[in-house]
């Protein structure tokens, strides 16, 4: 590899280092708290490492565990994926002009985007002289480090501390609280957090407090996508 190369890449990782440094600080407290979680509800370590891995969906992990405890219903679990995951069809398309030109680089872009990689990818003005593919390449790669190594140390420790973990799965329930507020603080109007309380709220009067999970995504996901457009005008979308 020539030095030039080499320089550009060292230079685009120092860039995007400082701007995960936040994300870092949660990720490894969220996925502690999931690697402690598995190894509670009676997985070996391997098992969050490599769900890490591979789903790299934090919310969606944390869904995983009862969906691995429960009796095998493959339709129904493909139907909560994609509503708890929908998200990413817009967080997608919005970055379809960002990644044109990034080679090689650009699958695993796509695989790993999430919530915190579109937002320092999406909004980041990067630096004169950085190159664009391999800054937002070392933003996705540090941000999904993060969240593996967390989720080792999690369920390693799970392993050989032994404590309480009474209580421990409110972490999702905290997680989706803090991804609320903070998308209610992000945008200039409130009308897709609105949409989706209200949704979840009528799902969950229609369809009781067991089963209203994946009819009130359904209701989300259709109705973002019907109003996606008078939502941007309006926006309703930050």
């Amino acid at each position: 590899m020539p030095n030039e190369h080499r320089s550009d890449i060292r230079t685009a990782l120092r860039a995007a280092f400082p701007h995960t440094l936040p994300i870092f600080a949660g990720f490894w407290f969220l996925g502690m708290a999931y690697g402690v979680y598995m190894d509670a509800s009676g997985f070996s370590a391997w098992y969050p490492i490599l769900m890490s891995i591979v789903i790299f969906g934090g919310s969606l992990e944390f869904v995983a565990v009862s969906l691995l405890l429960s009796p095998f219903a493959p339709l129904s679990v493909l139907g909560i994926t994609l509503m708890i995951q929908g998200r990413h069809l817009f967080y997608g398309l919005s970055m379809l002009e960002k990644y044109k030109g990034t080679g090689w680089k650009k699958p695993y872009l796509i695989y790993a985007l999430c919530d915190e990689s579109f937002s320092i990818n999406c909004s980041v003005r990067i630096p004169d002289g950085v190159d664009r593919g391999w800054f937002m390449f070392f933003v996705s790669l540090l941000n999904q480090s993060y969240w593996v190594t967390g989720t080792a140390a999690g369920a390693l420790l799970g392993n050989f501390i032994p404590f309480s973990t009474e209580g421990l799965d409110f972490v999702v329930a905290a997680m989706f609280a803090v991804i609320f507020l903070e998308q209610w603080m992000k945008e200039r109007k409130h009308w897709t957090a609105l949409i989706g309380t209200l949704s979840s709220l009528a799902c969950l009067l229609v369809f009781g407090k067991d089963s209203f999970l994946t009819p009130s995504m359904a209701c989300i996901l259709v109705l973002l996508t019907a109003f996606r457009r008078p939502l941007e005008r309006e926006g309703g979308f930050a």
